[in-house]
């Protein structure tokens, strides 16, 4: 694909002069410290356009990756949608649709609850997500508010709500929402044994696809989704501010998933160069979205399961020490 066809319906809407000054790339520093955390692609792409991509190993421009963790974004981004077309409301009661919590301490959870990961409902195993009746089946551990609770097991909830909402496949909703006008084909997608999609984990895509579906939300969703709902996503709540509606924000007071996730945080990057949010996924696939510098970057890595299972997983992944190499080079 030439680069200058890259996002070409987008480009006509690129100019706005970011307000911070411009970093001096470093992308071949960047690639490698990428490459030697078993990357296998790294993409970066700003005002519409790549301006940088690289694939090492096993990596190529048309295979697709395990986001893992990093499939969770679409969660956000489909309810963006569903509240454009009046599916539902970010504060609506879950239990207008699952009417089965309608008698225990659930009624009070929201939809904004369950993707903010401050539902009360436990996470559950990471590598694990529940099939989406045993997750509806799944009391609350706490109010809703009060804790942060990663894992899979709210996402599940909100897909079987989807699937209740649209009578059908809530991928069959994002397919068609999001990904076709995009031009994005997912090329696997796990299923539960109910058949049903895995909501927090199990897409894959190509790191073009990512860096398209990025370009798009750092876009307010480009008139298709309606921007103050997709806004909504990039809210922290009070349990845990560095986390929105199924998107990380790279700030004080950030809550990671775990010792290991990679996740740190350099205060400095919002002085220089903006706030920061991303999808996150084991194996650290990343995707950054910068907006005040119209950037978004996407890094992709083979050895999901041995990152989940934390073998071989090579030199540590950090978040900060990445992007003060591709940054400030």
């Amino acid at each position: 694909m030439n680069r200058r066809n890259f996002l070409a319906a987008s480009i006509a809407a690129c100019t706005v002069t970011p307000a911070v000054a411009q970093p001096r790339f470093n992308f071949e520093a960047a690639a490698a410290y990428s490459a030697e955390r078993r990357g296998v692609s790294l993409m970066v792409v700003q005002g519409g356009q790549i301006i940088y991509e690289n694939y090492p190993g096993e990596g190529g421009a048309e295979r697709g990756w395990e986001l893992a963790s990093g499939t969770k974004s679409f969660t956000g981004i489909m309810a963006a949608a569903a509240v454009q077309d009046r599916l539902l409301s970010w504060d609506e009661p879950a239990v207008e649709t699952l009417r089965e919590w309608r008698n225990d301490e659930r009624r009070r959870i929201t939809i904004r609850d369950l993707l903010s990961l401050t539902s009360g409902i436990g996470g559950g195993p990471i590598a694990r997500p529940p099939n989406y009746d045993d997750a509806v089946a799944t009391r609350a551990e706490a109010a809703p508010g009060e804790r942060f609770a990663y894992g899979p097991t709210p996402f599940q909830i909100f897909g079987e709500i989807m699937r209740r909402k649209t009578g059908g496949d809530p991928l069959a909703y994002l397919q068609r929402r999001i990904f076709d006008p995009l031009g994005i084909q997912p090329t696997h997608w796990r299923r539960g044994s109910d058949g049903n999609p895995h909501m927090p984990s199990g897409a894959g895509l190509t790191a073009r696809d990512w860096a398209r579906f990025g370009w798009f939300v750092l876009r307010e969703g480009e008139g298709r989704v309606d921007a103050n709902a997709l806004a909504q996503c990039f809210n922290g709540s009070r349990a845990n501010p560095g986390y929105g509606l199924s998107f990380w924000l790279l700030r004080p007071g950030l809550i990671a998933p775990g010792r290991n996730a990679g996740i740190e945080i350099d205060p400095s990057f919002a002085e220089r160069f903006g706030g920061i949010s991303m999808a996150a996924g084991a194996g650290n696939q990343r995707l950054y979205l910068l907006p005040e510098l119209d950037l978004v970057i996407a890094r992709q890595a083979n050895g999901v399961l041995q990152a989940l299972m934390r073998r071989n997983r090579g030199p540590d992944w950090s978040d900060a020490a990445f992007l003060r190499t591709l940054l400030q080079g």
